[in-house]
This record gives C-alpha cells, sequence and structure tokens, in this order.
C-alpha cells in the first residue's frame, strides 16, 4: 500500500451510491475519512441519506430509508430498474473518477456492471472509472458465484470481516481485497465501557432492562411487532416489572403504533447506543444490530420473519448455519435464533428469560462475545479504507 504521505489524488471526483440507514453512516463516515486523509481537496456527489448529506455530498436520490429491496421487491421491479437506470445515467454524464458503491449489494452490483460495461464498450477512452465495493455483499451465504461477477466489475472490494478476504482469495485470487476491520468500533468507542463483557449477574433490586430492535422496514415491522407483544406479555408474566425500550425510525412510528406497540414501553427513535449500555437483554431482528448488540456485550435473542414465498426461495440457496453474524463469526449459536415459523412469541421469551434468570448462561455469552468484537480490528477503519481507495488512484 502506498505510505500516507505519498499519496497524491488531486482534483478527484467521487460518485457515492448508498442505501438504507446503514449504509448511509457508513458512506457519510468514509467521506469524512477520504476529506481528512487526502491531500488535496475532494468533490463528491451520488445517492445517500441523511447522513451522506451531512458529510458534504450533493446528492440526487435519496435511498437511505427505502422499504424493500431483492426477493420482496418484485412487485417493485419497475421502480428498482428505473432507479437503477437513473443511476447510471447520472455516472456517465458526470463522469467520476471513481464510484464508491456502499453496501446495498444487489443494487450495487448492477451499477458496477452497467458501467463497466459501458466503458468496456465505449470509445472514449479517457474515461476509466475506479469502482469501490465498500462492505462485501454476502456472496459467502448464498450465491457464491457471485463472487467472480464482483472480480469482473470491481476494482477493489473492502471487507469489514477477517474471513472474507480468505474466502475470496481462494475463489476470485485476482480481486483485489481489503480487509479494513469494522467501522462500528470507532463508531461506539466512547459509549462502551471496559466491563461490559465482565461477569455480571442481574441486580434483583432493579427491574431488567430489554432492549427491542424489530428492524427498519414496513415489512419487518409488520411481521415482527406482534411477535414481540406476544413475547414481552409472556416475559412479564414470568417477571414482573420487566423495563422495555424499543427503538425504531423515526418515519416509522406512525406505521408502528397502527401495527401495535407493546404496552408500557419507552419509545426511541434515537439513542441505541444509550439504551445498549443499560441493557440486561436485546431481542432483536437479524441483521447489523446483532452485531451492534454483541458491541456492547449485551446478550441478545434474535428472531426473523419473511414471506413465506421469499423464505421458500431463499432457504436452498442459504450456504450458512446461521442468520446472526455474530453466531457466524462465532462458528456456533451464542444468540439463540428463532427464523420464520419458529419466530413465535413463547419461543423468544422462553430464550429471553433464561437469559434473564440464568446467570451462567449469561457469562458464557459475554466471554464468547467478547472474542467476537476483538475479531473486528482495531479502530481507525474509515481511515484505512481511505487510505486504501486513495492508494488505488494514486
Amino acid at each position: 500500500m502506498i505510505p500516507l504521505d505519498e499519496i497524491r489524488v488531486s482534483g478527484k471526483s467521487f460518485m457515492v451510491i448508498a442505501g438504507e440507514a446503514s449504509g448511509d453512516a457508513l458512506a457519510a463516515e468514509l467521506v469524512v475519512a477520504l476529506r481528512e486523509t487526502s491531500t488535496s481537496p475532494l468533490t463528491f456527489f451520488g445517492v445517500g441519506g441523511r447522513a451522506v448529506r451531512d458529510a458534504g455530498v450533493e446528492t440526487v436520490f435519496d435511498f437511505s430509508q427505502n422499504a424493500v429491496w431483492g426477493l420482496e421487491a418484485l412487485k417493485r421491479l419497475g421502480e428498482y430498474r428505473e432507479a437503477l437506470k437513473q443511476v447510471v445515467e447520472l455516472a456517465i454524464k458526470r463522469k467520476p473518477d471513481a464510484i464508491i458503491c456502499v453496501d446495498f449489494g444487489g443494487f450495487n452490483s448492477r451499477v458496477a456492471q452497467e458501467i463497466k460495461n459501458h466503458v468496456r464498450g465505449s470509445t472514449d477512452a479517457a474515461w476509466q472509472p475506479r469502482i469501490i465495493q465498500f462492505v462485501s455483499p454476502q456472496v459467502w451465504a448464498t450465491r457464491p458465484w457471485r463472487a467472480k461477477k464482483l472480480a469482473r466489475n470491481v476494482d477493489l472490494l473492502l471487507t469489514i470481516f477477517p474471513f472474507e478476504k480468505t474466502w475470496y482469495a481462494q475463489r476470485v485470487p485476482k480481486l483485489r481485497v481489503e480487509f479494513i476491520g469494522h467501522p462500528m468500533v470507532d463508531r461506539y468507542a466512547r459509549d462502551v465501557t471496559d466491563d461490559r463483557f465482565s461477569n455480571q449477574a442481574i441486580v434483583s433490586t432493579k427491574p431488567p432492562h430489554v432492549v427491542i430492535l424489530p428492524g427498519s422496514r414496513p415489512s419487518e415491522l409488520r411481521r415482527h411487532l406482534p411477535v414481540l407483544n406476544d413475547a414481552l406479555t409472556r416475559i412479564r408474566a414470568q417477571t414482573p416489572g420487566v423495563r422495555a425500550t424499543i427503538i425504531l425510525g423515526e418515519s416509522l412510528l406512525p406505521f408502528a403504533r397502527q401495527i401495535g406497540l407493546p404496552a408500557d414501553v419507552e419509545v426511541r427513535s434515537a439513542g441505541l447506543a444509550t439504551a445498549l449500555a443499560h441493557a440486561d437483554v436485546a431481542i432483536a431482528k437479524s441483521g447489523t444490530i446483532t452485531l451492534e448488540c454483541a458491541f456492547f456485550g449485551v446478550p441478545a435473542v434474535v428472531l426473523y420473519k419473511t414471506s413465506w414465498p421469499t423464505y421458500l426461495i431463499a432457504k436452498p440457496l442459504v450456504n450458512v448455519r446461521w442468520a446472526a453474524m455474530p453466531n457466524i463469526l462465532a462458528n456456533e449459536e451464542v444468540f439463540p435464533e428463532f427464523v420464520q415459523g419458529a419466530a413465535t412469541g413463547e419461543n423468544i421469551a422462553r430464550a429471553t428469560l433464561e437469559f434473564l434468570n440464568d446467570a451462567a448462561r449469561r457469562n458464557w455469552v459475554k466471554a464468547k462475545l467478547k472474542e467476537i468484537v476483538s475479531s473486528l480490528g482495531e479502530s481507525g477503519a474509515s481511515r484505512r479504507a481511505a487510505k486504501a481507495i486513495l492508494g488505488l488512484m494514486a
């Protein structure tokens, strides 16, 4: 890698494509790091939400609150294609020096393919944009043959999990892959305490605190909230006085209230770090949020429900045993998982009560979480990502 003080990328233009709230945050952190790392001014435009705009990116579209893509987006296929067309046309019109695709794997892989095909078939040899994918699509979990497509269309893949670099090296060794660590380590560094993984029993004089994390999409709330209502009722029947906090995006609150929120819960649209820092147990939908629970040393019960057609189509394609990333990283079930038909209020309540009442079980999980978090790398992931990108450009 080129030493930092030798990187020169004067006047470079970057197009950023981020989808959903998690990608929006990652993209914003990366843009800030790129500006801090570069010795020359850089310009940014593209697709993102509030966080990307606050980082100084000129945004043309906002996908950060998009509700559904993938298998459940078939009804919106026309919208998907139109968005793809507009993003590709924007790239061709403005001709950035690099296109940084942040997460949002299904959409961004198509963008990369369309742009590379255009460049390969164009007589304009002057525009040869570098394409960077920041956060690997989970090709190791489903449809691994997609790695070859990445290798054809991506110039640099930045991964946030340690096993991914080796996985790609074994299958597409020509693809340039850098493990930069997980940006979450920096994001929450000030919010965690040194004793978050220590052996702790729940103090009987203090009501236990359960944090509920039902998801960030309307389709997830529609399927998860009724189950979570039932689970919390069962938990309180066994452990009266349990405090509950539910974290929901502000735009989803009206929809969640229509479905029905659990009784006597604190509803927050922000403050995830504060909630997890004071949580005894979390109940979370599978996804990035389970890793955040792990980072704060919070034992979690994981659920996920989707439509039955989607589940039946996706299940044969899945190559991993677990849905929650902490379980994948540990290669064992640290967080109990309940997927589809198993995601019932009874099952979730039982697993939650086990965490609340079994100190030995909690302490075993906390020890495992400490190992998992230590594998995510040291602080400075966004800066390492920025340095890798600028090195590629130089």
